[in-house]
């Protein structure tokens, strides 16, 4: 298998995106994504085991990328409040920016088979870790209530933030995500609050 850097990597990780964005997981075939990607069918076999890697490897790519930016963006923040709100804005701009791949991680993702569903909690992790990290850090400077439970609290978060994308995505893209950033971190905010 070829190493997983390059242009035709990158052309194929791509154009993954906007042939599952725009046929769905279980109708991308192979062979059309590699026309998208202007690849040889067998240039993805180099690259890739099957569709379900394609799947996973988009994920991780993306999600990877994503968490570095907004791991960086949050390093020059020192209040966990402020930071929280940064991790919105981020999460939706991120998004917003690419309607298809928000397609590709908040719907097709999860009409996945069990094993892709599986690999990808598995690099979900490390951006839940990062919210606990932020709600950790607010309980310890007093920020949010002593006793408040990390998990629940990271639960809702990630959880309205993937809503909130999600019915953007089905409503048509009606309304800016970027302009739901301050009531929800508000209602965040005073949900952990002292």
């Amino acid at each position: 298998m070829a190493k997983r850097t390059g242009e035709k990597y990158e052309a194929i990780i791509e154009a993954a995106i906007r042939v599952i964005a725009e046929y769905g997981y279980h109708n991308a075939q192979v062979s059309r994504i590699a026309r998208e990607a202007k690849v040889a069918d067998g240039t993805i076999y180099l690259y890739f085991e099957n569709k379900d890697d394609v799947l996973i490897s988009l994920f991780s790519e993306k999600m990877g990328a994503f968490i570095a930016e907004v791991e960086k963006t949050l390093e020059e923040i020192e209040s966990p409040v402020e930071q929280l709100k940064t991790l919105i804005r981020v999460h939706f701009e991120h998004l917003e920016r690419d309607p298809r791949l928000a397609i590709v991680t908040q719907i097709e993702l999860r009409q996945s088979n069990p094993e892709v569903r599986r690999a990808i909690r598995d690099i979900l992790r490390r951006y839940l870790d990062l919210i606990e990290g932020i709600i950790e850090r607010g309980i310890a400077g007093g920020h949010f209530r002593k006793g408040l439970d990390v998990r629940i609290a990271r639960k809702m978060i990630f959880g309205t933030l993937d809503e909130t994308v999600t019915s953007w995505i089905m409503t048509g893209y009606k309304y800016s995500l970027l302009d739901t950033v301050d009531e929800i971190h508000r209602l965040f905010v005073r949900g952990m609050g002292q």
